[in-house]
């Protein structure tokens, strides 16, 4: 390991190589020398921390769309004390729980962020991949910060990534400028320049590049998944962490197909609305302009299935065994839509007329899903039916797959609530399991139900920090002073959190079973995506399909 604690004499060196003085606070500041270059940051309480590193080169000008290209080496000791700038997405027009002040944002955005222990020697390392719908977010909010994790002897990175349209827009201009025929999926490809940057980077930041995890949730979760099933991401981590994930469909790029256009002509199309005939026309744009206008003409920001990147359909992927081969935990919120009601249908006005619209749209699967979802109580039966739709359908089978494939994965249900969000209406809702995961339960966003500081709540965030950084370290979620948390296995073992870890088996029985028929009748039929559309809001399903089985 290259870095040291500078004294007196390595912060005149450092000055020297800097042409300029150090501030007093500096001069015991840890340096570390890396292939990319000598950054110094900052330490507290034992934890080392180096912020705003380059991963990739700015995206900016004739770099827009392209695939990340190298950072340029900087000379001397680079300040990696400050976050670099979150990346542009869309200028808010309201404010919700998840509002945070990300300060300026930047095109020039492709940093990351490292906290490590200041002794720490080939320790496990977990990347971070921050969420928001693949549109809004970034690496610094303060819910993600890695100290209390790296106090557990695990060195984190959290990476920024392309959003929005600047990191997913697909056009056949662009594809005929690329050698690979292809577009879409710069964000992806960024995700993958940084787990290259750390194979070759984070063992000079005590890490070990041979014991990587990746861990994101919701867009972060979805990323996870586009990692996952990505041939170019393959041998860059070794674990994989999903939480609130969805495995829904994906756009493919030259074809319209599962509900939805072909990438390429929902990217032509917004040319169009733009008015900009050419991509030097799009690439001259302002990028907030271009983001704002994107985002108002309801430009869908997804992946694309370009047969290089995303090879195929997520589902398609785990089906034939093509995804990495790692063990995973993952798993998901009871409240989720609770936060994200845009997600649900409205309640209709009877059961009556909630029975009958089931029954119109799932045919033989009408009785199953009356019995998970009834109608003596709609809005928590339809609240439900879109969580487990999303997010507890694809843990379940991301789990079920991943242990098929022979590795040892682990299920969670979090289910905790406190008197701020229990008197909200927001028990368990979608994130809400980040403060204690990362053992940030005094650093949430603003408008944040407020998580009373307690021993009961901080126990409980012990534990989960326990169980993720066990999982880092070796594969195996284990926490001092907390149940044993077992493998998925045969009978569907799964953690479940409410005011302490309880295990459990067989998450909602049927659950899993219901929604995997449904996915499997649209996939079969070619023309029907599987996403949010569930419950009320879902097309007509086929009648029973060959190799879809039973539920």
């Amino acid at each position: 390991m290259t870095r040291l604690k500078t004294l007196l004499a390595g912060a005149c060196a450092a000055a020297t190589l800097t042409g300029a003085a150090l501030p007093a606070a500096a001069q015991s500041a840890p340096v570390v020398a890396s292939p990319a270059g000598s950054v110094r940051g900052s330490t507290e309480a034992g934890i080392d921390s180096f912020k705003g590193i380059p991963f990739a080169a700015p995206p900016t000008g004739d770099m827009r769309w392209r695939p990340p290209a190298p950072p340029a080496r900087w000379n001397g000791v680079r300040d990696a004390s400050r976050f670099g700038a979150a990346c542009i997405q869309p200028t808010p027009v309201i404010q919700s729980i998840y509002s945070a002040d990300l300060g300026a944002t930047s095109e020039d955005c492709l940093t990351l962020n490292v906290w490590t222990p200041s002794t720490a020697g080939k320790a496990p390392v977990m990347v971070w991949i921050h969420g928001g719908a693949l549109v809004t977010g970034s690496s610094k909010e303060m819910l993600y910060d890695g100290a209390r994790l790296a106090r557990e002897g695990v060195v984190v990175v959290s990476i920024n990534y392309r959003l929005g349209v600047l990191g997913w827009l697909a056009h056949p201009d662009l594809s005929a400028e690329s050698p690979l025929g292809i577009s879409g999926n710069y964000g992806l490809r960024v995700q993958v320049a940084a787990l290259e940057w750390v194979k070759r980077n984070i063992a000079s930041f005590g890490g070990d590049p041979e014991n990587v995890t990746i861990a994101g949730e919701s867009a972060g979760g979805l990323s996870v998944l586009y990692l996952m099933a990505s041939p170019i991401a393959r041998g860059l981590f070794d674990r994989a962490i999903a939480q609130s994930a969805y495995m829904i469909s994906t756009p493919e790029l030259k074809a319209a197909r599962h509900g939805s256009p072909a990438a390429e002509g929902a990217g032509a199309a917004l040319a169009r609305t733009l008015q900009t005939p050419s991509l030097r026309a799009l690439r001259g744009l302002d990028p907030q302009t271009l983001t704002d206008r994107a985002a108002m003409a309801g430009f869908a920001t997804f992946g694309a299935v370009d047969g290089k990147v995303l090879p195929r359909q997520i589902v398609d992927t785990f089906d034939r065994g093509e995804q990495a081969p790692v063990p995973v935990l993952a798993g998901f919120n009871s409240g989720e839509i609770r936060s994200l009601k845009m997600l649900a249908p409205p309640t209709p006005g009877s059961a009556a007329d909630y029975e009958r619209t089931i029954r119109e749209k799932y045919g033989d699967l009408a009785d199953e899903f009356l019995r998970l979802y009834p109608s003596s109580d709609m809005g928590e039966s339809i609240l439900a039916a879109s969580r487990d739709a999303l997010y507890g359908w694809t843990s379940e089978r991301l789990v079920r797959s991943q242990t098929a494939a022979g590795h040892p994965s682990f299920l969670y249900l979090f289910d905790h609530g406190y008197p701020a969000a229990d008197s909200a209406g927001l028990h368990a809702f979608h994130a809400a399991e980040l403060p204690y995961m990362f053992g940030t339960l005094d650093r949430t966003p603003p408008r944040w139900p407020k998580i009373p500081r307690t021993a009961a709540e901080t126990a409980l965030s012990d534990a989960m920090v326990g169980y993720w950084t066990g999982f880092v370290k070796g594969g195996r979620p284990s926490a001092p002073n907390a149940p044993d948390w077992t493998a998925y296995g045969a009978v569907g073992n799964f953690m479940h959190f409410t005011d302490r870890p309880e295990p459990s088996v067989e998450l909602f029985p049927g659950m899993f079973g219901l929604h995997e028929q449904t996915m499997c009748r649209r996939r079969a039929s070619g023309a029907m995506a599987w996403n949010w559309n569930t419950g009320l809001a879902s097309p007509v399903l086929p009648e029973r399909t060959a190799g879809c089985g039973r539920p």
